[in-house]
């Protein structure tokens, strides 16, 4: 593609290289100061309604856009070399503004945040006037349910993060949210990257700008627009055709008729039969082969479980996209427009949850109460074991417990804007699977499992990614640092098997050698609603749930939690489409 002059590339801040990010760097300063040193007087600049303020230039929307790429890698970038630049290339952008305009020097100073409301009123006019957009940040770090001080702070991690931070940079382009909380995981999070790499970009049945596009798909059941809006961008970036994003009617007939899949994968994968596999592999110029359907089916349970991770801990919108930053008068929150860089947001940081406070007594109870009941249950498998009749009715009887199981319906979710046009049939959403007499079969593990069957199956049509998968599964699975809370040297598998089995037992899905009756004595009822929400209806998550369950654990815990919730899902996504499709092959 040619390229146009005065563009931003920022292709090279991806090096691993210091001396050719220096030159990026110094291609990226002198073309925005070029675009800050020809601001014209606003009346002789077309009018355009930018999407969260009043009508600005047009010819400056582009520069906005610029600004707010620039502020985000003065936080977000794992280099300290890109950090310091775009620092440096905002604050001479303002010191620009304010020389060509020839206001006073105490403006630097003063701004718009003088006590005396008529000075800052017109100040703030003076700027509306212009056209000048100013981005500042909005929110306190990459998650709104996790305080800012208890993340990993860019610039602040250990050599072992900074590796995976320069990784995911260099890979993406980027360094999001989701990766600066799954962080506290490094080893899983290393995993992640690894298969999300391989899915994504590595070679594969699928083209790139598809594989971007089911992405937005899978996203966009979930209303999750922090991922759709991911994608969208790396869809453009791949050379994705812009008018399939005006919605699913305007992508390809083949893509079209993966709808179908992706609703019932994401709300109710039990339905899924082998006729739903033929359909899509027989639909002659538009159908799909066995190694393409692998990985868009791999794609989209990846996407699902990831917009329940995201939800699950409250992950905030990236700076540089919708909903991170903000170009609002500075005025509505006392911002100091000269404050762009120093990383005051212009609100007072309220971020009150129990998670990491001073202990109290009820909470200390419960991690104590919990404790006791593991080892009671311990002690219980060791005396004496239930037969595989009452096993049986143990799980009949979760399963049937859990579709009880909600939250209020009053709850309010995190705001998101309107996805529907990126799939079809938008009332379809989670039913429970046995409901009003309709009975669906429970699926036996021992009949059909991950280990057993779907691995191979994945594999030999799609090589490397069973592997990748399986690696994954396992991690998450097994992870532990034997710590409860407060408490060292605690064994937590019979927790976290109890995790794993609860969620798949939500999706009917039965170990016959697991004693289901163990899952009430470990899972209270607000655990029950978090992770019933979280897997099945992520996007009515709300930090009043994230707060209300182990309140004295602390935030990298329940991080944990949520990848078990991550992957119990999507592997319970996987059993259903490849039990399915293996049905079809034989």
């Amino acid at each position: 593609m040619e390229e146009r002059e005065g563009e931003v590339r920022w292709d090279g801040l991806c090096s691993r290289d210091a001396a050719s990010r220096a030159a990026a760097l110094d291609n990226i300063g002198q073309a925005v100061l070029r675009r800050s040193e020809t601001i014209a007087p606003v009346a002789a600049v077309p009018l355009s309604r930018a999407a969260d303020g009043p009508l600005v230039p047009a010819a400056r929307d582009g520069l906005s856009e610029v600004l707010a790429r620039l502020l985000m890698l003065s936080k977000r970038c794992p280099f300290p070399d890109v950090r310091e630049k775009s620092e440096a290339i905002l604050s001479r952008v303002q010191e620009l503004i304010c020389r060509d305009l020839q206001k006073p020097k105490m403006l630097q100073l003063e701004c718009i945040c003088s006590p005396d409301l008529a000075v800052a009123k017109s100040h703030e006019l003076w700027f509306r006037e212009l056209g000048i957009r100013i981005p500042r940040p909005l929110g306190h770090g990459p998650s709104r349910f996790i305080p800012e001080k208890e993340t990993i702070q860019v610039g602040n991690e250990d050599a072992m993060m900074h590796a995976l931070f320069a990784e995911s940079f260099a890979t993406l382009g980027r360094l999001d949210n989701v990766t600066l909380v799954m962080v506290f995981h490094p080893q899983y999070l290393e995993s992640f990257l690894k298969t999300q790499h391989y899915l994504l970009q590595m070679d594969g049945p699928l083209p790139l700008h598809y594989r971007h596009y089911i992405g937005i798909m899978a996203a966009a059941r979930h209303q999750c627009s922090y991922l759709v809006n991911l994608h969208v961008n790396d869809f453009l970036h791949v050379g994705g055709d812009p008018k399939w994003l005006n919605g699913l009617e305007n992508a390809p007939q083949k893509l079209q008729n993966l709808g179908e899949l992706n609703k019932m994968l994401a709300h109710r994968p039990w339905l899924i039969t082998k006729e739903h596999i033929e359909q899509l592999l027989k639909t002659e110029e538009n159908s799909w082969s066995l190694a393409e359907l692998i990985h868009a089916v791999v794609l989209l349970t990846h996407y699902h479980s990831l917009a329940s991770f995201t939800f699950g801990c409250g992950i905030s919108p990236e700076i540089d996209c919708e909903g991170g930053h903000t170009f609002r008068p500075p005025s509505v929150s006392n911002y100091c427009i000269c404050d762009i860089t120093n990383g005051y947001h212009g609100v007072d940081e309220i971020h009150a949850s129990p998670t990491g406070s001073i202990p109290s007594t009820e909470s200390v109870c419960e991690v104590e109460a919990l404790m006791e009941k593991m080892k009671q249950l311990q002690e219980c498998r060791d005396e004496e074991e239930a037969s595989q009749e009452e096993m049986a009715t143990r799980f009949e009887r979760e399963k049937r417990e859990s579709m009880f199981v909600c939250s209020s319906e009053d709850e309010e979710s995190a705001p998101t804007r309107d996805v529907s046009r990126h799939f079809e049939d938008t009332s379809y959403g989670y039913k429970d699977f046995s409901r009003h007499g309709m009975h669906v079969p429970t699926f036996r593990v021992q009949d059909y499992s991950w280990e057993d069957h779907g691995y191979s199956l994945v594999n030999r049509l799609y090589p490397d990614v069973g592997q990748l998968l399986d690696e994954k599964f396992h991690i998450a699975y097994n992870l532990t640092y034997n710590t409860m809370a407060m408490h060292k040297d605690v064994d937590t598998s019979m927790l976290r098997r109890a995790i794993w089995n609860y969620i798949h037992c939500m999706f009917g899905i039965r170990y016959d050698d697991y004693d289901y009756g163990e899952i009430n004595q470990l899972l209270d009822r607000s655990f029950k609603v978090y992770i019933k929400t979280v897997v099945c209806t992520p996007e009515k998550t709300t930090k009043r749930m994230y707060d209300s369950f182990w309140r004295q654990f602390e935030h990298s815990e329940k991080v944990h939690v949520n990848l078990l919730l991550v992957e119990a899902r999507m592997q319970a996504e996987l059993l259903y489409a490849l039990r399915a499709i293996t049905r079809y092959m034989t």
